[in-house]
């Protein structure tokens, strides 16, 4: 649901004339406080190991527990974008990142708890400490490694982590680790 449907009152002194501002704001009426509804920053990494395989990880948490994904999660506030990568790659994968190096971004409209979030994804060519003792932790219930002409972007369940994944796959440099930019 859309935020300007399921916040009614505003959170600064909770009255009910809280009104469509513009399209990603509402404001009150009563106090004037204005909420804008700006997207999140998340992050998702490309891995390959030494036989250029992707590591694709099961979503264990809703939304699209079950399908594919890549690691990544939310941008905390008080870290880098590139930062932010290396913490999920720890908490998800129990390993270390040494690279980090951006790729691209893809708009993204993220479901939870009943509200749509706009999210900005930022993707990253990732290098890892040891491929070898990657073990599923926090949101991911299992991961593996699969050859790049064996993956089927279908399989992904988040919308911008499908697109990336096709995107990916049909331009060698982003493999490389080298931005399209």
């Amino acid at each position: 649901m859309e935020f300007s449907k399921l916040f009614t009152h505003c959170p600064a002194c909770g009255s009910a004339q809280f009104i469509q501002n513009n399209e990603k704001s509402k404001r009150c009426r009563a106090c004037n406080f204005v909420f804008y509804m700006n997207a999140s920053a998340a992050v998702a990494g490309f891995i390959l190991n030494e036989a250029g395989e992707l590591l694709v990880c099961k979503r264990g948490k809703e939304p699209e527990k079950g399908t594919w994904d890549l690691p990544g999660g939310f941008v905390d506030g008080n870290e880098s974008a590139e930062e932010a990568m290396a913490r999920e790659i720890c908490e998800e994968l129990q390993v270390k990142a040494v690279e980090v190096n951006y790729l691209f971004s893809l708009p993204n409209l993220y479901e939870y708890s009943g509200l749509t979030v706009p999210t900005l994804d930022m993707f990253f060519a990732c290098k890892l400490e040891n491929t070898n003792n990657i073990m599923a932790a926090d949101d991911v219930e299992e991961c593996f490694f699969m050859p790049l002409n064996e993956i089927n972007p279908e399989l992904f369940g988040l919308k911008s982590i499908k697109k990336a994944v096709a995107l990916f796959l049909k331009n060698p440099n982003h493999q490389r680790g080298i931005s399209k930019t």
